[in-house]
C-alpha cells in the first residue's frame, strides 16, 4: 500500500461482505451506535487543539469537513436503510460528497451541530437496526453510482466501516500525520 492510499484508507479499504452472521449485524448496530460518541470526544480535541482547519492528508478534507461530511452521508444511509426496508428493491438516490463537502454551512456551522445531529440520528438508526427481522436484512436496494446491489446487511456493513473510516482520519490529524 502507498503512503497516499494508507493516508486515504487508513483502516484499508472497504470489502463488501457476501454474507453475514447474526452476531456480525450486531456488530455493525454497535459501531454504528457508538460513532457518535467517541466523534464527540475527536471533535472536542480538535477544537480545543485548533486542528479543525487541518487536512488529514495533503489534498485531503479538513477535520471540520470530516465531521459535517459524516452528518451529510449518514443522512443519506438513514434514509437508504429506511427505503429499502419499506420499497420494494428501491435505486438509492447518489449525492455528490465532494459538492457538499465544499458548501459554506460547512465552513459556517460549529462542527458540535453536526455531532448532535448525528447523535439523535444514530440512535434511531440503531434501534431501528436492532429491530430487523432476518427477512429484512435481506432486502436489497441498487445504487447506481456504485452500480452495486446491496442488502440491508451489506448497506449497514458499508456505513459501520464509513464511520470506522472517518475516525482514523481525525486521529491522523490529532497525530499531527
Amino acid at each position: 500500500m502507498s503512503a497516499d492510499e494508507a493516508l486515504r484508507y487508513p483502516i484499508g479499504r472497504f470489502a463488501l461482505p457476501e454474507s453475514m452472521t447474526p452476531e456480525a449485524r450486531l456488530a455493525c448496530i454497535k459501531r454504528i451506535g457508538a460513532l457518535p460518541e467517541t466523534l464527540e470526544k475527536y471533535a472536542k480535541e480538535l477544537h480545543d487543539r485548533k486542528l479543525l482547519d487541518t487536512p488529514y492528508r495533503p489534498g485531503g478534507w479538513t477535520a471540520q469537513q470530516v465531521i459535517h461530511h459524516l452528518a451529510d452521508s449518514h443522512l443519506h444511509a438513514y434514509r437508504r436503510h429506511k427505503v429499502t426496508l419499506v420499497e420494494n428493491h428501491p435505486t438509492l438516490v447518489p449525492y455528490d460528497e465532494v459538492a457538499w463537502a465544499e458548501l459554506p454551512d460547512v465552513y459556517a456551522v460549529p462542527v458540535q451541530a453536526s455531532v448532535e445531529l448525528l447523535r439523535g440520528l444514530h440512535l434511531r438508526w440503531a434501534v431501528l437496526l436492532a429491530q430487523c427481522t432476518p427477512e429484512q436484512w435481506l432486502r436489497a436496494a441498487y445504487h447506481p453510482g456504485s452500480k452495486i446491489t446491496y442488502r440491508l446487511e451489506t448497506l449497514a456493513a458499508t456505513y459501520a466501516w464509513h464511520g470506522d473510516h472517518h475516525l482514523a482520519h481525525l486521529r491522523l490529524v490529532m497525530q499531527g500525520t
